[in-house]
């Protein structure tokens, strides 16, 4: 088995609706140059090395309960049972459950994208943002012939009500700045986005 082996995340009508000529943010016909993948790759992988790393930080006070760790403080995005992302086309009984959902690139690790969904098993059916930024991402590296292992993966815990279920989203996004999210773009100059800002 190879190493640098990666299943097809996109199905066929993703890729034809995809322009990609927008994909590295570059002038017509330039891809992203090695050495600037690699320093993005490292500079965001350094990052959240250090976040996964930490110690968790409690301050002291004589008058007050400690507060336990949340969810956010705790929850190890890169230690969740990976899926390829076309895990949707599968044949579900059930339309899933609550749940927060991890882009990841295992061969680094780097943490890519966090998502909510109300149901797990429908989250990428039809059109998401982030297939096209996955898609970029991994041409980059295919141009280049570099190793990618971008996987999802799902942690079936989160709340049922969506406003909840949304801060905890966001407090992992601020947590470990995962590049795809538009809340992050600024921090890392995100290439895979491209000019249009949607998210």
């Amino acid at each position: 088995m190879t190493t640098d082996y990666q299943p097809f995340l996109l199905s066929d009508q993703d890729l034809r609706a995809a322009d990609v000529s927008w994909a590295y943010n570059r002038s017509a016909g330039g891809a992203i140059a090695l050495g600037e993948l690699q320093a993005w790759k490292q500079r965001v992988a350094s990052y959240q090395a250090k976040v996964q790393a930490a110690p968790q930080v409690e301050q002291g006070n004589l008058f007050a309960a400690i507060t336990p760790p949340t969810a956010a403080d705790t929850l190890d995005p890169f230690s969740l049972p990976p899926q390829n992302a076309e895990f949707w086309r599968g044949q579900f009984q059930e339309s899933g459950v609550p749940a927060l959902y991890f882009v990841v690139d295992h061969e680094v690790p780097l943490l890519l994208y966090v998502g909510e969904t109300i149901k797990s098993n429908q989250r990428w059916q039809g059109v998401h943002d982030c297939k096209r930024y996955i898609l970029s991402y991994v041409e980059a590296h295919r141009v280049h012939r570099l190793p990618v292992a971008v996987n999802i993966g799902f942690w079936p815990h989160a709340a049922a009500d969506r406003k909840v279920r949304q801060g905890l989203e966001q407090a992992l996004i601020r947590r470990w700045r995962s590049p795809f999210n538009k809340e992050n773009w600024a921090m890392w100059s995100t290439p895979f986005v491209g000019s249009k800002l949607e998210g």
